[in-house]
């Protein structure tokens, strides 16, 4: 007699991600100007490609603290408006606290899971996504709820990673993890960062949704810190989900995971600091 396969728990999943959130946030935000640079290209192109321009109504999901909202502010001006959505309130708080220091009235925050976008039909010009689309563990549900808020002539846009080979700022840490706390293989319908990586991953899962005029492109975005040491910080207090994964791990085991992770990533160490590999595809679509 067989077992039964292990399933995976997507209402949990939700609730502990936000969990992470919820506690990640201020080192978030705090960690917001060097995440800017890194993602600030990429971020240039998604609004680009979505067509954001002044006057426009934009729907940001899981905006988490909101630089790219802020930007998009930006752009659209006192014509324009920006909501700003995710599941975490905490976050959304660093979010309208930068809106307000930067003077930037047009931007509203909304608590909202990115699965159940509880806002008005056909009422965006632009919905975007910076690397929120790959941690939605019903993808096709957010993106169909995307496409019912855009107006008829909307555009969607969003930022993913591409491969765990191109992306070793992450995919070090993620394996390096996974083998010493001896996690199986993530579960069908479990989100994990480089599900979308893959090529035509993006297309496909817009086409599928039902846009239309698809486009994507890919984008070298390495991540620029001073030392291998830094990265450590950085992912050590920001990205909560690693955490997770080492809730099996004592703490002398944890410490231990991360000084193997620092040790692999010195590989990106030189004399201009550290510099890491990271590669984006940031996509398009009309509704």
């Amino acid at each position: 007699m067989t077992g039964t396969a292990p399933e995976f728990d997507a209402a949990r999943y939700k609730e502990t991600t936000r969990e992470q959130w919820q506690s990640a946030a201020e080192a978030w935000h705090r960690w917001g100007p060097k995440t800017e640079r890194w993602l600030g290209p990429a971020t240039d192109l998604l609004l680009d490609m979505a067509r954001v321009r002044e006057g426009s109504n934009v729907l940001d999901v899981a905006a988490g603290a909101g630089g790219q909202s802020l930007t998009a502010a930006r752009r659209v001006g006192s014509t324009g408006h920006v909501v700003a959505t995710d599941i975490s309130s905490n976050i959304l708080a660093f979010a309208r606290k930068e809106a307000r220091r930067a003077g930037l009235i047009n931007v509203e925050t909304r608590v909202l899971d990115g699965e159940n976008l509880e806002v008005p039909l056909e009422s965006f010009d632009a919905v975007i996504s910076r690397l929120g689309l790959i941690y939605f563990p019903n993808q096709q549900k957010a993106l169909r709820g995307m496409r019912w808020a855009l107006k008829p002539a909307g555009r969607v846009a969003a930022i993913v990673y591409s491969t765990a080979e191109k992306n070793g700022f992450l995919s070090v840490p993620l394996s390096v993890i996974r083998r010493r706390a001896n996690l199986p293989q993530p579960l069908p319908g479990e989100p994990e960062p480089f599900n979308l990586g893959g090529a035509g991953a993006l297309h496909a899962a817009f086409e599928q949704a039902g846009f239309l005029d698809i486009v994507t492109c890919s984008l070298a975005a390495p991540l620029h810190l001073n030392s291998a040491a830094e990265c450590v910080r950085f992912e050590k207090e920001s990205f909560g989900a690693l955490h997770q994964m080492m809730a099996c791990l004592d703490k002398a085991e944890r410490n231990a995971a991360w000084e193997e992770i620092e040790h692999e990533l010195h590989e990106f160490d030189g004399p201009q600091g550290f510099e890491a590999p990271c590669e984006l595809i940031v996509g398009a679509a009309n509704r």
